[in-house]
């Protein structure tokens, strides 16, 4: 997960990348989500972002209802049958 958040991290504007990385340092860690959750909006940001973050795992994804390959196999099935 944590290519991921580098990622999300990197592609986000440069003066706000330094408070991203406080903010899912914090996030990911018992006592830093206790400080976060002072600030209702952060740590419903920083908890929504990791959540996002996870859904790269293909593993966790299909166990919530998402199947990328499946997806895919519908999108192409659908693209024959219009042909």
């Amino acid at each position: 997960m944590r290519d991921q958040l580098d990622a999300m991290i990197a592609a986000a504007p440069v003066w706000r990348r330094p408070g991203m990385r406080a903010m899912f340092a914090l996030a990911s860690r018992p006592r830093g989500l206790a400080l976060l959750h002072r600030l209702t909006p952060a740590d419903q940001a920083a908890t929504g972002m990791l959540a996002l973050a996870r859904y790269d795992d293909p593993d966790v994804a299909r166990a919530l209802g998402w199947d990328a390959h499946a997806v895919v196999a519908r999108g192409h099935d659908s693209g024959a049958r219009t042909r």
